[in-house]
């Protein structure tokens, strides 16, 4: 493994998804880790799977996230209506072998010493979120390796615990090729290609060399308007997506 691009919560978002793709290869990667949560909330559910789909026959890494799983199982009843009616509008959208794909994703993969998921290792199958340092260290124990890489959270961060037990933590500047030390373990979140939720309207995505131990967060500008609208377009969803999109992308929860 060389340079890899970590990208995740796409959340159906053709036009970010387009933008952060050429953007990575502009950046050299030559491998993709896709961290889960492909669908959900955007217009083009399809068309997202598609590229990853093509792009995990060439090597990519895939996992499984929440939004993921209750497509792939149907709405769950402790849903809300809102969340209910936009699984069962996605699942219409899907292919029955898009659906047997996504509930075939892993909810974790090891690759090296890289280890890849949703939400957390600790307990990756709930989907618990990394709110904090004390959460980032519970995961850094329950990691097998020295450099975890999540999403989940939608905002972009990167804690690191040393041998002696000291942890800290920080939110990244994009584009500042950050060193690894190596005496320390790392958990890097990734923030979000499809629904940034830190007040930065750009897609995230962050890129790792395992050669030179660096890691950088980048922050790549799309078509938000094409995005919206696309969402106002389709026939079945709830018109205040779209709406809400752009609120989140100006750092709503």
């Amino acid at each position: 493994m060389s340079r890899t691009a970590l990208i995740t919560d796409i959340h159906a978002n053709r036009q970010a998804f387009d933008a952060v793709l050429e953007h990575a290869s502009q950046q050299g990667v030559d491998r993709y880790a896709f961290l889960g949560d492909f669908i959900g909330y955007g217009a083009d559910p399809a068309w997202v799977l598609q590229r990853v789909q093509a792009l995990c026959a060439k090597g990519a890494i895939a996992v499984q996230g929440n939004h993921d799983r209750a497509v792939a199982q149907g709405p769950m009843p402790h849903m809300t209506s809102d969340a209910r009616h936009m699984v069962e509008w996605t699942r219409a959208q899907l292919s029955p072998e898009d659906i047997a794909w996504l509930k075939a994703l892993p909810l974790t993969r090891r690759v090296e010493d890289c280890f890849f998921a949703h939400a957390n290792a600790f307990a990756p199958e709930q989907f618990a979120y990394i709110h904090g340092r004390l959460d980032a260290v519970r995961s850094l124990q329950a990691s097998p390796c020295t450099y975890s890489f999540f999403g989940h959270m939608h905002e972009p961060r990167l804690y690191h615990l040393s041998s002696t037990g000291k942890a800290g933590d920080f939110t990244p500047e994009p584009g500042t090729e950050i060193p690894l030390l190596p005496h320390r373990r790392w958990l890097a979140i990734a923030g979000s290609c499809g629904q940034p939720r830190d007040g930065n309207p750009a897609a995230c995505y962050a890129v790792f060399d395992s050669d030179q131990q660096v890691l950088s967060f980048q922050r790549v500008p799309y078509d938000v308007d094409t995005a919206a609208q696309c969402l106002t377009a389709a026939q079945g969803l709830n018109p205040e997506l779209a709406q809400r999109l752009a609120t989140r992308l100006q750092g709503g929860q």
